[in-house]
């Protein structure tokens, strides 16, 4: 089972909150300290709610829960990816486009139309069409990608959704609240706890602190889908026919046959 190391916390930043002038009120009872003009945030406070939001994950995980990752800020973005794609989970690091969970039937129109221009480069058919068409059909490709590639298995809207920065992605936590989904995310000392479900209370702006909190969660993602697959054995192998006892009654009839054939078959004197 992942782990929660405060000691790791305190060497990847994860207590480093914003200056005071800058703080949110709201977050006073995650604040433990404050140094040089600096708040320091409550590593305890940070170490119970990551392991609260983790087993929030772990148990949507087992059940077969879809979570969206969000981290559209530059220090974030490959950390994130690299995270969710440990966990099989989707993901959106480039840009939130507006209505993408709203309007997530319109969406899902452009994700069909970038799996369609890439089946086309793949089968050969773009060979047909000119030289020109070919190379706007490349370009529109590659932008599509860039937006959607991490939710192009995305059949359905998401069970919970996993922020970085919830001021930074304001848009899609207003997303989600119309849409009743529910809202992990890191949140620095500059913003409102009370705007997500799950706060995690931590430095949201080191690419360290980040990849650590980040990383927990994806580890927590991927042990609830090991215990989904455990249960799934063990559930197939209770509801499995016992052939055992059938192998010894053949064998046994078999036995008899053979002893019954002896008997009749005449010995030569």
């Amino acid at each position: 089972m992942a782990s929660i190391d405060q000691k790791a916390m305190l060497e990847a930043g994860v207590h480093f909150g914003h200056l005071r002038k800058k703080w949110n009120p709201k977050m006073l009872p995650y604040i433990f300290a404050e140094k040089k003009g600096i708040h320091v945030i409550d590593l305890n406070k940070t170490a119970s709610k990551l392991e609260e939001a983790g087993n929030v994950l772990r148990n949507m995980a087992k059940n077969d829960k879809i979570i969206l990752f969000v981290a559209t800020k530059k220090q974030a973005k490959d950390i994130v990816k690299k995270a969710a794609m440990s966990c099989e989970m989707p993901f959106v690091t480039e840009r939130w486009l507006g209505g993408m969970l709203t309007n997530f039937a319109t969406i899902r129109k452009s994700v069909r139309k970038m799996q369609s221009i890439d089946k086309m480069f793949k089968d050969g058919t773009v060979k047909n069409i000119t030289k020109k068409e070919r190379l706007m059909l490349s370009r529109q490709k590659d932008k599509l990608e860039k937006v959607l590639g991490g939710i192009a298995n995305l059949n359905r809207i998401p069970n919970a959704v996993f922020v970085v920065d919830i001021l930074h992605e304001d848009i899609a936590i207003t997303e989600c609240k119309k849409l009743s989904i529910t809202t992990l995310g890191m949140v620095d000392t500059n913003s409102d706890p009370n705007k997500i479900n799950f706060a995690i209370p931590s430095n949201d702006d080191s690419s360290k602190s980040i990849e650590y909190i980040t990383t927990y969660l994806a580890a927590c993602i991927n042990e609830g889908k090991k215990e989904k697959a455990i249960s799934k054995e063990e559930s197939a192998s209770e509801a499995a026919p016992d052939t055992e006892l059938e192998v010894v009654t053949d064998t046994t009839t078999t036995e008899s046959a053979s002893e019954v054939a002896a008997e009749v078959t005449p010995t030569e004197d």
